[in-house]
């Protein structure tokens, strides 16, 4: 891949112009006058900025000041749902195709909290193109996210803000603080293990102090948690006994490393319900 940072001119990072896109969720696009370029003028081309949408920017405001209050990201995105809020694809479906539209998750949440186009200036290069050269296969264009000090923002406020400089700060230090360096664990039959009920990978989960896996069958926090069936939980300890006794290896007691290496070169993985394991192919 080959990066390509955006190359803003500077007078448009003075002027914090709107280069076109979709416009931000809470807010919508409005006539901001003629194009400054002569050109683009004589074209009929003018310009636009953001204006709060009164349907979608409360819905903004609410979340930064239950973030503010010490609400979870996890319970914001359930309240949301709860409420029957309609999320950024739901709102505007016609220029949000290519999304599900099935409610807030964490990641939506998440992404306005972390958006400084929130406070009133203009950002660019949050998700620069990276294109692959065409002798080389891949996609030939892919987007991806850069750390805050590639981002290039407007050096004044040019829109309104739906929160201050300040709040926005606030939540950014609330989310440092959330996540502070933790020791990593380790865990061996990560993609090695299935549900029985759902046929999902069960994931990885630090419990009690030691290695375990469980499945949700697809719920998360954010979403309403009612008649679902108990989650699936396994700790990898007892999980390396019964792998050792569906391989037939109890004489040997083989590492449980071991016995993922094995797993993993012959192609198996283990079907797990609440009731007992079982080999199958991968």
């Amino acid at each position: 891949m080959v990066s390509k940072l955006v190359d803003v001119p500077g007078d448009v990072v003075a002027a914090g112009r709107f280069l076109g896109g979709r416009p931000l969720f809470g807010y919508r696009l409005v006539d901001a006058g003629p194009h400054p370029n002569p050109m683009h003028a004589k074209w009929g081309r003018r310009l636009q900025r953001y204006d709060p949408d009164p349907v979608t920017a409360p819905t903004v405001r609410w979340i930064f000041a239950q973030r503010l209050l010490g609400c979870s990201v996890s319970g914001i995105a359930a309240e949301l749902n709860r409420s029957g809020v309609p999320c950024p694809s739901q709102a505007d479906p016609g220029r949000n195709r290519h999304r599900a539209g099935s409610g807030w998750t964490l990641i939506t949440v998440r992404a306005i909290l972390g958006n400084a186009k929130y406070t009133g200036r203009q950002v660019w290069n949050r998700q620069p193109a990276q294109h692959t050269p065409p002798h080389l296969p891949g996609p030939s264009r892919v987007q991806r996210w850069t750390g805050t000090d590639d981002w290039v923002i407007s050096t004044r406020v040019v829109h309104p803000a739906l929160v201050s400089e300040s709040d926005f700060v606030a939540v950014q230090q609330l989310a440092a603080a959330a996540t502070p360096d933790a020791p990593v664990h380790h865990y061996l039959f990560v993609s090695l293990l299935r549900c029985g009920r759902c046929r999902r990978l069960l994931d990885p989960c630090w419990s009690h102090g030691r290695a375990a896996y469980r499945c949700r069958h697809g719920h998360t926090s954010a979403r309403p948690q009612h008649g679902r069936p108990r989650n699936l939980y396994v700790r990898e300890d007892r999980m390396s006994a019964i792998i050792r006794e569906l391989l037939a290896v109890m004489e040997l007691a083989p590492a449980p490393a071991a016995l993922a290496d094995h797993l993993r070169r012959e192609r198996l993985t283990v079907l797990c319900t609440e009731t007992g394991c079982s080999l199958q192919p991968a």
